[in-house]
């Protein structure tokens, strides 16, 4: 079993509809964060706190009945953080066919019993996927200091 990586998979039930008939996005959003915390804290053997999530990209709809796959990898660290991948597939349980439903990136960091943060081990990429994984991970954090920069006037009020 991979450190950097764990896979949650489930039944999408009725609970998690919305008014158009599928699954809620806010249900979705749930099964990312929960998934992430996972991996962060298998990865990092520390209590972890989220400390963003970007990106999310709803590009397929979650049926009720579909089986769900929610898979998070760790496609980067920095000294206290862990750059978090996560990737949900559908699939339909009568016809098999896999669907690609949303992706995201969450970053978590390590924190200790008083909250601050503590280093976490460094992930070293060894296949071409996963440096391409870290790049993309490099490229969007660069992206949110960017926006942060944009957004500084509103964080001051």
């Amino acid at each position: 079993m991979q450190k950097n990586m764990i896979t949650f998979r489930f039944l999408s039930e009725p609970g998690d509809v919305n008014f158009g008939g599928k699954v809620h996005g806010g249900a979705v959003m749930k099964w990312i964060d929960q998934t992430a915390y996972t991996c962060a804290v298998k990865y990092s053997s520390q209590y972890c706190v989220t400390v963003y999530v970007g990106g999310i990209r709803f590009v397929n709809p979650i049926h009720i009945g579909d089986i769900v796959e929610v898979q998070a990898r760790i496609i980067y660290t920095g000294r206290t953080s862990m750059h978090i991948g996560v990737d949900i597939m559908t699939i339909n349980p009568k016809t098999k066919a896999e669907v690609k439903a949303t992706h995201c990136v969450i970053v978590f960091a390590a924190v200790d019993d008083a909250g601050k943060t503590v280093p976490v081990p460094e992930w070293v990429p060894e296949t071409e996927e996963e440096k391409a994984l870290q790049k993309y991970a490099i490229r969007l954090a660069d992206m949110r200091k960017e926006i942060n920069q944009e957004m500084q006037y509103y964080f001051n009020e």
